[in-house]
This record gives C-alpha cells, structure tokens and sequence, in this order.
C-alpha cells in the first residue's frame, strides 16, 4: 500500500530542502516532487537497495558478534581515527565524538579534504553572514565564485538565490543582478539552475588568479587608484558598491582546480577565502553584504557543528591528551593516514576515501577497519568489520544542518531492522567500559 509524505526535508545537497512531496510503495519511491535529479537519486537509490547483515572479513554474522570483533579491534588500537560523519546527523555524530574521547583518539570530518580552508579563514579573520531566507528576501546582487549551483545545489536558484519573490523583492529574478565568477574556461559553461539560467555578468579569470582578483577589488573599493584594471571587474565594483543587499556564494573553485563540485582545496587556499572574507567585510561600510559557502555535503555542517559545541573546534580534534586538541596540518585524516600515525580506523560513511592520498588509501587498507555505511554504499575496499545502517530522512529521524546552519528536523518514513549509526557506535562505546 503506497503512502505520501508530504514537508519532507531532502539530504541531497547542503540546501536541506524541506518542501518535498515524497510517495513510498513499501521501500520503493513512486513518485519525487517538486523534480530535483540530485535529490531523487539520493532517495532512491538508498530506498530501493537490498540490506544486509553485519560483515566480518566479507563474511556475513550477527550483529552481536560484529560488534564483539570491534570492540577488540579498539581495544587493542593505541591511535584510533573516527572519520567522517557527513552523511550521518546529530544522534551519530555526536556518538561518534563520545567514542572518540572514549578511546583517546582523533576525530575528523570530511570537511577536513573539502571546507577546511574555509574553516581556517573564518578562524582567522571572521565571516560575515547570514541564512538562506534572509537572502531570499533582501539580496538584490548574488555572486557566485567558484561553483557551479545547477549540478551541486539544483534547487538553489529556486529556493534561495535567484527567482524567488522576496518581501523586499517583489518581481523575484528580475529584482536581482546575479553574477558568475570562475576560472577561465570553466565558468562559461556555469548555470545557475537545472534549467540553464544564465547569470547577467560572467567573469572569467585565469587559473590560479583568485587572490589576485580579490586584491584589485579590495584596492578598487577603498578608492585606490588601480592601472590596468580589467573592465569586467570596473563593471563589478559599482554593482557592490551601489545595491542594497549582496552575497557572494564561494565554492571549491575559489583557488582550487576549477568551479566544479569535484575540485579539492590547495594548502593555501584559505587566502584565496580570507580575502574574500575582507573583501566582504569591508563592503558593509557601503551595503550590507553577506558570504556563504556552497557545501559539497548534506550534512558536513552539521558534523562541524556539532564537533564545535562539544569540544570548541570544528574537525580534526584530537582527544590523546585527556582533552580535545585542534590542529589540521597534524590531526586530518589524510595526513594522519599518509605517515602511518593510526592504527585502526572507524569511518562513518566512506565516500570521500576515494579522495584520499594514495599512500593514506594504502595505509588504510593496512590496518583494521570499522565502516559504518547506508545499505547502497559500495565501498572502495574491504573493511575489517561493516555495519549496514539506517538512513536519517529515510529509515530514521535526526537532526541536520543547513548550508546556513540552520538545523532541519528528519523524518523517519520507511520502517528497516537496520541499526543507526548512533546505536552502533554507542554500543562499540559501551563495550569498550
């Protein structure tokens, strides 16, 4: 007997939109609305896959047992890495920090290979900002640098940034400029939605240039006198000067390797966001203007959240002393699975391990592993114990996180046996007492 669900919130992107009119036959997905490719597969393709029971070493056993096997793998570990926790919510994430204190380990998060330069700028020299509704209603400029919304956030532009009417912006898109800027060869082929918006002003700058750019612009709006400035950045400066609301949207293109969702943050990449960030900042002496970041994953604002308020720093957190300590260039994942730093590891969702260093992947597939991972989740190699666990938004309720950090309520809507991740690692937690 099929049944409608209607206000659903989708985990798909960082937009978390909670408008969705979701029809289940059983654990088939009948009908997806309003049409949104990126959120359709999420729910499909986690519905509609077969589960199966706990694994140890490929081979199926009871859950008690697999439990058992990681309790010991922990035990007998003297660095533990807990990873991941972007596709998890509150409950599991913040199991996951408790058994890394439990163990005096290390946890991370993915936003330590995709935002940690843009957690670092904000470290270093703030954020202005704000929440997506404030934007939908009073931004009449919108900038987006380095991404692309169309193929990471399809509904972006429909929900937020571009065509709704806001209460100060009656005629919606045709109350805002909206401008692209991106590297040079890429950004052209940008869009703003699924549709093929185009933006009324596309900047392309050459690779490499982001910092450069950003400089000119800070020099032009303090009245330096600049030579040579190119007129797509002449055009710009009144636009920011002049509106009464702006926002810039940054991605993983600002400095990185280009305006798609799959480019990866550079070690200096966070002064590529800190000028950004000041850039902003010194703009509010002429319109209030906000920045907000185009996160890659549902949830990986959540797990920095979370991570913040019970320990004070948002990823790579190491708890060896008896408290938790922060430093990315020494407790990432990444770099502690490169030099051979960790001799087990729990990953809470493998998604990004593929991303991985080669010589971090082959220390991972040294030593033993915990992979805690939604039923449809193929995962690079093979752990030393898995868990197939329930969904939030799908088999289970829990607490999400906006791109704004606005927190979303999830609902469970199909029943499973499947256990949360949050069950699984408080029960890894108490075994280890």
């Amino acid at each position: 007997m099929s049944e409608t669900w209607n206000h659903v919130a989708c985990p798909g992107c960082s937009c978390l939109c909670d408008d969705l009119s979701v029809q289940f036959d059983g654990d088939r997905l009948l009908s997806f609305e309003p049409a949104c490719p990126r959120g359709e597969q999420w729910f499909r393709t986690r519905c509609e896959s077969s589960p199966r029971g706990p694994q140890v070493a490929g081979v199926t056993v009871d859950y008690d047992s697999a439990i058992a096997v990681a309790v010991e793998i922990l035990r007998a570990a003297d660095y533990p890495l807990i990873y991941g926790l972007s596709q998890s919510a509150t409950p599991g994430q913040r199991a996951a920090i408790a058994l890394a204190d439990a163990l005096g380990g290390v946890a991370d998060t993915t936003a330590s290979l995709d935002h940690s330069a843009a957690i670092m700028a904000l470290q270093e020299f703030g954020e202005v900002t704000c929440t997506l509704g404030e934007i939908r209603n009073r931004a009449d400029l919108v900038i987006f640098w380095g991404c692309d919304p169309a193929s990471s956030h399809p509904r972006h532009a429909e929900r937020y940034s571009i065509h709704p009417r806001g209460r100060w912006l009656p005629g919606g898109r045709s109350d805002r400029t909206v401008v692209m800027i991106g590297t040079a060869g890429q950004v052209e082929q940008c869009r703003l939605d699924a549709e093929g918006t185009k933006p009324d002003i596309t900047i392309a700058i050459q690779p490499g240039q982001d910092f450069e750019t950003l400089s000119i612009l800070r020099r032009i709006v303090r009245g330096d006198q600049v030579a040579d400035v190119p007129a797509p950045l002449q055009q710009l400066v009144p636009l920011m000067k002049s509106c009464k609301y702006g926002v810039f949207f940054y991605g993983l293109g600002l400095g990185g390797d280009g305006d798609s969702e799959s480019s990866t943050a550079a070690p200096i990449d966070h002064v590529n966001i800190a000028a950004l960030l000041q850039l902003v900042a010194e703009l509010n002496a002429f319109a209030r203007f906000t920045a907000r970041r185009m996160g890659r994953h549902g949830e990986v604002s959540g797990a920095d959240n979370v991570l913040c308020w019970q320990t004070g720093y948002p990823f790579a957190v190491d708890f060896s002393s008896g408290y938790p300590r922060h430093n990315p260039s020494e407790f990432a994942a990444d770099g502690l699975l490169a030099r051979g730093d960790v001799d087990a590891a729990v990953l809470v969702g493998a998604e990004t391990i593929p991303r991985f260093s080669a010589a971090a992947r082959k220390h991972l597939e040294s030593i033993p592993t915990i992979l805690l991972d939604h039923p449809a989740a193929q995962s690079p190699f093979q752990p030393t114990v898995e868990f197939s666990t329930a969904v939030y938004g799908l088999h289970a309720s829990g607490t999400t996180f906006r791109m704004d950090n606005v927190p979303i309520a999830l609902r469970a809507m199909i029943p499973t046996q499947l256990p949360t991740d949050a069950k699984i690692l408080a029960d890894l937690t108490n075994g280890l007492a």
